[in-house]
């Protein structure tokens, strides 16, 4: 078994419920060789590296759309690349969670490999059809503010934007709360330079404790919690909305706080 092909990855790939056509590719652009090569990658580091835990996946949805919504910590996005693989690995059927890249990505080299995963610049329309399409989209609403957390406000959470729920009641999505213990751990900031990473072309450049630009293996646990379904139109008043919004941030809260309570246990 190589880096780049794990079989259980490729079996798992090949059982994604995604209309891929004869060239490997989805009407999205995801691309059937690039995930299994990727996905490899991120499997070793989910079951090697930092040896995740997952709980609640009996909550995801097995078919139909779907928002992933939690929090954000950790410098760069571990969390999130946590998260999609525990999605390919863990439920049955498995699933691919699609998430809505920061603009600035999609100019980056490797911005187009993100699309082949299946991850779109952060658009409300990319959003929108791809719930209408039945896809399961994971969702940070912390945005850029959450991964700039400092390594002592790991497990706090920042102000929630309201565009997903507004985006949940249009499309009568389901959410699922979730929250990720450990991603702060694993990419400890201590410092974000804002001025050099505009010269880079990104929000900032996050400098960690030890300076090197590389996670630590510490253990890291996902929590998946109870889907939570609203009614509405989505055109609500603001206060309804907040309202809503602030529901949704109790429980992450309460995923996280359980979370971090039992790993301090330990």
């Amino acid at each position: 078994m190589g880096l780049l092909h794990d079989p259980e990855v490729a079996e798992r790939v090949e059982r994604l419920e995604l209309p891929f056509g004869p060239d490997g590719f989805d009407p999205w652009g995801v691309s059937k060789r690039d995930l299994v090569r990727w996905m490899s990658v991120l499997a070793w580091a989910y079951r090697h590296w930092f040896q995740v835990t997952t709980e609640g996946v009996a909550q995801i949805p097995a078919r139909g759309r779907a928002m992933l919504v939690g929090n954000h910590s950790g410098g760069v996005a571990i969390d999130g690349a946590m998260v999609i693989a525990s999605m390919l690995l863990e439920p049955e059927p498995p699933r691919l969670a699609q998430g809505m890249a920061e603009k600035f990505i999609a100019g980056l080299p490797f911005g187009s490999l993100i699309g082949r995963m299946g991850h779109l610049t952060g658009l409300p329309e990319h959003a929108e059809r791809l719930l209408r399409d039945d896809r399961l989209l994971m969702v940070f609403p912390e945005g850029a503010r959450g991964t700039a957390k400092l390594y002592w406000e790991r497990d706090t959470l920042v102000d929630f934007g309201t565009g997903f729920m507004r985006l949940a009641l249009a499309t009568g999505a389901p959410i699922v709360p979730f929250a990720v213990v450990g991603g702060g751990e694993a990419f400890p900031t201590v410092m974000n330079l804002v001025k050099l990473g505009k010269l880079l072309g990104i929000p900032y450049l996050p400098v960690t404790a030890y300076l090197a630009p590389v996670p630590r293996r510490v253990p890291i646990s996902i929590h998946y919690g109870e889907p939570i379904r609203f009614e509405g139109t989505g055109r609500e008043e603001d206060e309804v909305i907040m309202e809503r919004v602030e529901v949704v941030k109790q429980r992450v809260a309460a995923l996280y706080a359980d979370g971090a309570r039992r790993r301090r246990s330990r």
